[in-house]
This record gives C-alpha cells, sequence and structure tokens, in this order.
C-alpha cells in the first residue's frame, strides 16, 4: 500500500507540473479544476469596475507608498521620485534636464535646488548679476515656498498622496481585464481602459490589491509604486539651511 499510495503521489505532481508548464505557455486559466485564484486576495474575480473600485481604496487608506517613473502633462516630462504619507513628501523631480528636490510637512513646501534651477526661466538662461547673485545665495538650501505664490499649487501636488494618486489611478473609458502577470515576483491583474489605449494598472493579487503599475494613456508616462505602508521620518530643514523669500519665490 505504501509503494502504491508513493507512486501515485509522485504520479500527481508530475502531472501537476506538466499542467503548469502548459498553463504558462498557452495562456490559459488553469486545468484540471484547479482554481486560479487559489491563495490570492480574490480580487480577480471581480469586475473591472470593482477591482479599480478596490485599488483605489486600498491606495487610500495605505499611510504610505513610493512613487518613480514619469509623468507626461502638458507636453513636458516630469521624471519623480517621491516618498508620500498623509501629511507630507519628500523626494526629487526631474524636467528638462534640472532636478529640484521637494519636501512637505503638512502645509510648509520647501524646495531644493542648485544655481541652474534658480538662474533658468522655461529652460533659458538669464544672465541678470542680480539674478544670478540671489541664485547663488539660494543653491542648497531650502527655499520655503509662500502659499500665495502660483509655483505652491503647481509643486504641492507632488508631494499630496491622495490627489496625486487620485488623478494618476482614475482610468477613463471602457474598462476591461487584460491577463494575469507576476511583477518583481508578485502574482496581478491588469486592469485596462479601452483595451489599453486609456491606460492601464497592474493590480497586486497578494495581499492588499494595490496598484504597483501604471502606464498612462497616450503615452503620458510609467509609474511604479512600490513600498506601500512602509513609513519614513520627514524631518523639517534646520534654520541655517532655510531661506525664506517672502511672498513670492524668484521666477523660475
Amino acid at each position: 500500500m505504501t509503494a502504491i499510495r508513493r507512486g501515485r503521489t509522485r504520479k500527481a505532481a508530475l502531472a501537476r507540473a506538466v499542467c503548469a508548464l502548459v498553463v504558462a505557455g498557452a495562456g490559459v486559466s488553469g486545468c484540471g479544476g484547479e482554481d486560479p485564484d487559489a491563495g490570492t486576495n480574490g480580487v480577480g474575480k471581480l469586475s473591472p469596475a470593482k477591482i479599480q473600485s478596490r485599488t483605489q481604496s486600498a491606495a487610500k487608506a495605505a499611510p504610505a507608498v513610493r512613487l518613480s517613473g514619469a509623468v507626461v502633462s502638458n507636453k513636458r516630462t516630469y521624471k519623480l521620485d517621491m516618498q508620500l504619507k498623509k501629511d507630507g513628501g519628500t523626494g526629487s523631480v526631474t524636467s528638462k534636464g534640472v532636478t529640484f528636490r521637494l519636501l512637505r510637512m503638512d502645509e510648509h513646501l520647501f524646495i531644493k535646488a542648485d544655481a541652474d534651477f534658480w538662474t533658468h526661466q522655461d529652460g533659458e538662461s538669464d544672465d541678470s548679476t542680480s539674478d544670478t547673485a540671489a541664485a547663488g545665495k539660494l543653491e542648497g538650501m531650502y527655499v520655503k515656498v509662500p502659499k500665495g505664490d502660483p509655483a505652491y499649487q503647481q509643486l504641492s501636488v507632488f508631494t499630496d498622496k491622495d490627489a496625486l494618486l487620485d488623478g494618476l489611478l482614475s482610468l477613463q473609458g471602457e474598462l476591461d481585464t487584460d491577463g494575469r502577470r507576476e511583477l518583481n515576483g508578485t502574482r496581478t491583474i491588469r486592469l485596462t481602459s479601452d483595451k489599453g489605449a486609456g491606460g492601464q494598472i497592474d493590480v497586486s493579487l497578494e495581499g492588499k490589491p494595490y496598484p504597483l503599475l501604471l502606464v498612462r494613456a497616450g503615452d503620458a508616462g510609467t509609474i511604479r509604486l512600490t513600498d506601500w505602508g512602509r513609513d519614513f521620518a520627514l524631518r523639517e530643514p534646520e534654520k541655517d539651511e532655510t531661506v525664506d523669500y517672502g511672498q513670492q519665490l524668484p521666477t523660475s
């Protein structure tokens, strides 16, 4: 009896292995009545609209996240590497070859950049002696952005977790799913809009249904979303690291 049981066990294991190879090669959902959603969080069984809703809810409830990649807005590309949480965020933004750092704690927003950032306007160099001198004083310092300055609204969105995710994760158009995948060892299901033309999101099938990869519509950028729920420290810069420019930043 023992030999028979061992033989059956080996045959069953071999059958499962063959089945797995066939499934991987053919792209089918399973064989032998196996549930492809076994061991997952179950969102793969939901309708596309419900997957999007669960994903958005999970993202909003998460205490922290890291976004890295590129976003195209108004024909301008922004490369992001931002850590975000409820009360602020920190990280870097690169646009037109110029990189600057952002730090927000509650309503206090700071920007840190080199002299090139402060001496350029719309990508063109400003040779004004006074502006060059001012840029030298601002280089490497955390410059406080006044709330009344137009730059505040433009820059603070990069540090606002909910606002940024609301804009990125809202796929418009006809929703559908486009198969299962694996991203860095995590099983995902792909949610698409208008067959991919309206954008696509790879949603985790393990743990909470967090969005892990976003491809925006119209070649408007690709964003990776990682470190979900992983806290990080936010520290307001020291006084000797900070410049308060008053009611309006210098034009840049």
